[in-house]
C-alpha cells in the first residue's frame, strides 16, 4: 500500500504547507501568450481541492495563465472517488460553463487523478474537448507497482479514514456536496477498463509513444522523475522511491500518453502543480512557467 501511503502524505503535506512561506512567480512575458481558442480547465488529482483560503491546488498557474491571455476554469470534483464519477462531475461542470458562457470546446489539464478524470469526459463528450493533458498521471498499473502500493488492500483497512480525510479537504475548500467513496477507488481495475473504453493516445508498448491526435482530440502528457527535491519541502517527506523512475508516486512510464512534452523534469509528483508554494529542486525548471508555456504550445496549435 505504498502509493496509498505516498499519495495520502502528500495531500497532507500539501494542506500543512499552506501555512509556509511564499514560492516564486514565473517570469512576465507576452501579455497574450497563454490565449488560447478553447478555455482550459485544470483538473486536480486525489484528495485535491480547487482552493482552500485562497490558495490554488495548481499554486499560482490559474492566475497566471490569466494575466497572459487564457479563460481558464477550475474544477472541483470528489477528493476520493471513482475517475468515472469524478469525470461525470467535470463534464457536468464544463457543460454549465458552456451553457453560461457560449463554449463549445475545452483544453482539459489534470494532474495525477486528474488526467484519467480528463481521459473519461474526453471518451464519453468528444465534442466538448480541443485537448488533453496529463501531468503525473497514470495510465497503467504494472503489476510491480501493483504489489508495491496494494491500493486494493489499504482502501479495505483505511477506507474510512480516507473518505473522512476526504469529506474535510472538501469543506475547507468549500465544496461539501462532493461525495467522498474510498470503495469506489479501484486504479488498478479503472485503469484497466478506461485502456479498453478510451484508448485515444495510449502507447501500444511500455514506454512508448501514444499517437497525439485521436479523432481530432489532442493528447499530451508530461511527468517528473524527482522525488526527494527540496528539504524545506514538507511534501518531500511522502514521496517514495519505486522499483523504476517515478515522481515520487506514479512511474513515469505509465504516465505516458500521447505526444510526451517530457516525462524526466527534476520534479516528484507534488512539483509537478508547483506546491508545496513553489518549492522545488535546486536548478529545476518553474512549474509555473511550464503550464504559461503549455498553454502558448495549445494556442499554437490552434486550440
Amino acid at each position: 500500500m505504498r502509493l496509498l501511503r505516498t499519495l495520502l502524505l502528500a495531500a497532507a503535506g500539501s494542506l500543512l504547507a499552506l501555512t509556509a512561506t511564499t514560492g516564486h512567480a514565473a517570469p512576465v512575458t507576452s501579455a497574450t501568450e497563454a490565449a488560447t481558442r478553447h478555455p482550459i480547465v485544470l483538473v486536480h488529482g486525489f484528495m485535491g481541492f480547487k482552493e482552500i483560503l485562497g490558495v490554488d491546488y495548481f499554486y499560482q498557474v490559474p492566475d497566471l495563465l490569466r494575466r497572459h491571455g487564457a479563460k481558464v476554469y477550475v474544477a472541483a470534483v470528489s477528493e476520493v472517488n471513482s475517475s468515472s464519477v469524478r469525470g461525470e462531475q467535470l463534464l457536468q461542470q464544463m457543460k454549465q460553463w458552456a451553457a453560461r458562457d457560449g463554449i463549445s470546446k475545452f483544453n482539459l489539464i489534470g494532474h495525477s487523478q486528474g488526467g484519467p478524470t480528463s481521459r473519461y469526459v474526453a471518451g464519453v463528450a468528444p465534442d466538448m474537448v480541443a485537448s488533453v493533458t496529463t501531468i503525473g498521471s497514470p495510465t497503467i498499473v504494472t503489476p510491480q507497482q501493483d504489489a508495491e502500493s496494494n491500493i486494493a488492500n489499504g482502501l479495505r483497512t483505511y477506507g474510512s479514514w480516507v473518505e473522512f480525510a476526504g469529506t474535510v479537504v472538501a469543506w475547507l475548500s468549500g465544496q461539501p456536496q462532493l461525495p467522498q467513496d474510498a470503495a469506489a477507488l479501484t486504479l488498478k481495475q479503472e485503469l484497466d477498463d478506461f485502456a479498453r473504453r478510451f484508448p485515444a493516445g495510449l502507447p501500444a508498448t511500455y514506454c512508448g509513444n501514444g499517437a497525439p491526435v485521436v479523432h481530432g482530440i489532442r493528447y499530451y502528457s508530461a511527468t517528473g522523475t524527482g522525488v526527494k527535491t527540496n528539504a524545506w519541502d514538507i511534501s518531500d517527506l511522502a514521496m517514495q522511491q519505486l522499483s523504476e523512475p517515478s515522481d515520487g508516486a506514479i512511474v513515469a512510464c505509465t504516465a505516458r500518453l500521447g505526444q510526451v512534452i517530457r516525462a524526466d523534469y527534476p520534479w516528484n509528483h507534488i512539483d509537478e502543480m508547483n506546491h508545496v508554494f513553489g518549492l522545488i529542486g535546486r536548478g529545476a525548471p518553474d512549474p509555473a512557467q511550464f503550464y504559461l508555456t503549455h498553454a502558448n504550445r495549445l494556442k499554437t496549435a490552434g486550440l
